[in-house]
């Protein structure tokens, strides 16, 4: 192949030099508005919805949000290339604290502040060559994207779902705001790790998503799809608790405590009744006993330090005896009335019937403080004292209580609790640990939430604003304090308002919308997102939902996770669209780690992909956060493996060069040589390969790795190329082949390739490879051979051997014979293409 080397001595092997390839093709996409967009319905393709979660814009992107968009992009352009119709969009988590920290540490107003993160961070991802359609962009921070979300919270008003009540609230000094539950960590704010949270009673608005609190629950059965621990961190955050609610008179009083519990078929062996030390009953008894108060103060801060430290589920017991008695209505016996640090007011109904001998919690505390301890459930067959605690249900009998003796557990827990609602002191019920919503932030960078107070007609319940005054805008320019409440609360312009009832002076909700609202249906309006009349349109909602890949970080589970699912639900109760869940499937992905700890920007340990564009390309620096690790697993930065994923694109580059221009007149046939069938068989084999990764486990390390060992092959035929051993249709099959599967993977080098070898039309919109089985089997294959279950040898047969032509082979062998001289063969067991086991005696 004179023309090989000629080509190779004319280009004397160009260097590959992404800071000329990668601009060049970037210039290129940017002007093409239609090169990422997504087709129409009747474009009579399949579709595909790929997405990864979108981002706060903090101004910079690190490698952690790098890998996560290398997953989507490359699934993206993986799937254009089978033929689907993608939607691949992208936007922006725009409303939040980090603005008006940032406006108040800076002096820059949170809109100039996100807006700018926004242009940066967006001209960083089309330097990554992401494969993103900017014409469905979202940023939830404008007022044509919030105006929706107060659209969506007046239907959530008329519907019964969006209402206001005084309750406990977390808040957080710093933030100077309300918190959800699941953004306290450890007691702590979620974005202030120093900052201990407090409890306040607020007035807040709350959405309704315990109504939907069954079908969340029953919808993560369907969600075969989803990793099985979101699914589990969801179960045990809705917390589903069948059981009954039981009223305990207070002796010598008008006051009940309300206890719930899953085993009322144990109320006889209640010892004692414990409180929360919140509970309304803890606080009159305090009331009336200085001494009383102190020690529930104290058991109440000690409440809270195990709060700061995440340690409630191993606190240390304490309590105290508040001289007061409680009457068991099951029997009418006096118990006496506690107070106790591990009871909580938030959960379930702040208070316990206490079970010494069938609960492990209340045994340790009657241990502590000499409680009695009363076994009222027993083996269901005569066996010997069964050991205290005992917590069997399930083939387990009461014993001295009454007229239930003798009945199962499962059994006398429905008859009682019917009893308890017959007589008037109690009824079966379901509890959640999943609570109401609540929604309210006195902050000024999120959406107004569009009601409004008058003092003439309603001065305590509020009104909802009429649709056609949405949106209600957010004032730009304003003072932002941390103290006082809402910032909105001092822009007279903002607050005073019409009466949409009487027509007069009227003033506005000041709280602001939490901002996980903003991110529950960010992904319908990507469907339709220039549309100024509803949020999206129902139909193309309709053709693109479910998702059919959500990727995002596992640190989403609940938060955002639940909420989507609720906003969903709603949205479909509302007729706006068909489908139950917003995803079919999800993938979350491992975090970078580097120096020990997860990269962000709190823990200093960032790195920056510009730099690593800088130095080694963005091709490398994607591959790199594909091929380092599992994409579900952790991946440790090591910047020499984006230098090492740089030189391999080099070697590529180099070969492409040297090789690309062949051009072969036919396909590949039978009669190609030996060295031809060797890298044709290779080049098949990684086909197939790669097509698996993508259609299961995504392990695209392994992808990227079983292209570089298709390399490898190349490399090792060099010379058979040059001397013309391997016919040009080969060549030019393998290096199309080679740079159609780099394409997901390194779309600028891919691109840059495709070109040099004559390439036709957009290489990740060329049609994907296809596996020639026949080309892709191996001439011969390794069959290892045990012998009592031992590895002995591995021989080799031709491929596609028959059942006893394998086990001749395994019988011949030298070592086998000798392995088995002297003893009978009472079994050869053949398992095709993978073993041969003997059974010798």
């Amino acid at each position: 192949m004179s023309e090989i080397v000629k080509n190779e001595s004319e280009q004397q092997l160009q260097r590959y030099s992404p800071a000329e390839i990668e601009p060049k093709w970037q210039a290129r996409w940017d002007a093409d508005a239609s090169l990422y967009a997504a087709d129409g319905h009747d474009s009579g393709k399949p579709k595909y919805y790929c997405l990864e979660m979108l981002p706060y814009p903090s101004g910079q992107l690190h490698m952690g949000h790098v890998r996560n968009y290398a997953i989507g992009d490359a699934l993206a352009r993986h799937m254009w290339m089978r033929g689907f119709n993608v939607l691949h969009p992208m936007g922006w988590d725009a409303f939040g604290l980090p603005a008006e920290n940032a406006a108040l540490k800076n002096g820059v107003p949170p809109r100039e502040w996100t807006l700018g993160n926004i242009a940066a961070m967006r001209k960083q991802m089309r330097r990554l060559g992401l494969s993103y359609d900017w014409s469905t962009e979202v940023t939830t921070c404008l007022p044509d994207y919030y105006r929706w979300n107060q659209w969506f919270f007046l239907k959530m008003f008329e519907k019964g779902l969006a209402y206001r009540k005084k309750s406990k609230v977390n808040w957080c000094p710093e933030c100077q705001t309300v918190l959800a539950n699941e953004q306290v960590i450890g007691g702590r704010c979620w974005r202030h790790e120093d900052t201990v949270v407090e409890l306040r009673d607020l007035t807040q608005w709350f959405l309704r998503i315990t109504k939907y609190a069954d079908e969340l629950l029953d919808g993560l059965e369907k969600l075969e799809g989803w990793p099985e621990k979101v699914r589990t961190m969801q179960r045990n955050w809705i917390g589903r608790s069948e059981g009954a609610l039981v009223d305990f008179a207070v002796a010598d009083s008008d006051a009940k405590v309300t206890v719930f519990t899953t085993r009322v078929d144990t109320i006889f062996g209640a010892t004692s009744v414990q409180l929360a030390p919140e509970h309304a009953v803890s606080k009159a008894f305090a009331l009336e006993d200085d001494a009383l108060r102190v020690q529930i103060e104290e058991l109440l801060e000690q409440q809270k330090k195990a709060r700061e430290t995440d340690a409630l589920g191993a606190i240390e017991k304490h309590g105290v005896f508040t001289e007061r008695f409680a009457v068991n209505p099951f029997n009418g016996e006096r118990v006496p009335i506690w107070v106790a640090n591990y009871i909580l007011a938030d959960y379930g109904t702040g208070a316990i019937m206490s079970v010494p001998a069938h609960d492990e919690r209340d045994f340790e505390f009657a241990q502590k403080y000499g409680l009695a301890v009363r076994r009222v459930i027993a083996p269901a067959v005569a066996s010997e004292e069964p050991e205290l605690p005992y917590l069997a249900e399930e083939d387990a009998v009461l014993v001295g209580s009454g007229e239930w003796s003798g009945l199962g557990c499962v059994a006398a827990q429905e008859k009682m609790a019917a009893f308890a609602k017959a007589k008037g002191f109690g009824t079966a019920t379901v509890t959640y640990r999943l609570k109401d919503w609540g929604v309210s932030r006195q902050r000024y960078w999120g959406t107004p939430i569009p009601m409004v107070y008058c003092d003439k007609c309603s001065p305590e319940e509020p009104m909802p604003v009429a649709e056609s005054e949405l949106p209600i805008l957010l004032p730009e320019q304003i003072d932002i304090t941390q103290t006082n409440g809402s910032p909105l609360g001092r822009v007279a312009e903002f607050v005073n308002a019409k009466c949409p009832r009487c027509g007069g002076v009227a003033r506005r909700e000041t709280d602001t919308m939490d901002t996980f609202v903003d991110s529950s249906w960010y992904f319908y309006r990507y469907t339709d997102a220039k549309n100024s009349t509803a949020p999206f349109d129902s139909d193309k909602a309709n053709y693109w939902f479910p998702i059919d890949q959500y990727i995002g970080g596992v640190e989403h589970a609940i938060l955002h996770l639940i909420y989507s699912r609720f906003w969903t639900k709603v949205m479909r109760d509302l007729g706006l669209i068909k489908n139950d869940e917003p995803a079919q499937r999800l993938f979350t992905q491992g975090m970078v780690i580097k120096d020990g700890a997860k990269m962000s920007k709190s823990k200093g340990n960032v790195v920056s992909p510009d730099l690593m564009i800088e130095r080694y390309g963005a091709d490398a620096t994607r591959m790199y956060a594909l091929f380092a690790a599992p994409p579900d697993r952790d991946l440790e930065w090591q910047e020499e493996g984006v230098a090492g994923i740089s030189r391999f694109l080099g070697k590529v580059y180099r070969l492409t060069m040297k090789y690309g221009g062949v051009r072969g007149k036919a396909s590949p046939g039978d009669a190609e040589t030996t060295a031809g069938q060797a890298l044709l068989r290779k080049l098949h084999q990684t086909i197939a390969k790669i097509t698996q990764d993508f259609d299961g486990r995504w392990h695209f390390n392994t992808s990227i790795s079983s292209i570089m060992i298709l390399v490898n092959e190349i490399t090792a035929n060099e010379a058979a190329m040059d001397s013309g051993e391997v016919s040009p249709a080969a060549v030019a099959a393998v290096f199309r082949g080679l740079i159609l599967m780099l394409a997901p993977f390194a779309p600028f080098f891919a691109a840059e390739m495709w070109e040099q070898i004559g390439g036709e039309g957009v290489v990740f919109r060329t049609a994907w490879p296809k596996v020639n089985e026949e080309l892709a089997r191996e001439d011969e294959v390794e069959i290892p051979v045990q012998v009592n279950g031992k590895l002995v040898v591995v021989v080799k047969v031709a491929a596609g051997s028959d059942e006893g032509t394998v086990k001749a082979a395994a019988l011949a062998d030298a070592k086998v014979v000798a392995r088995v001289e002297g003893k009978s063969v009472v079994k050869v067991i053949v398992v095709p293409g993978k073993l041969v086991n003997l059974v010798v005696k």
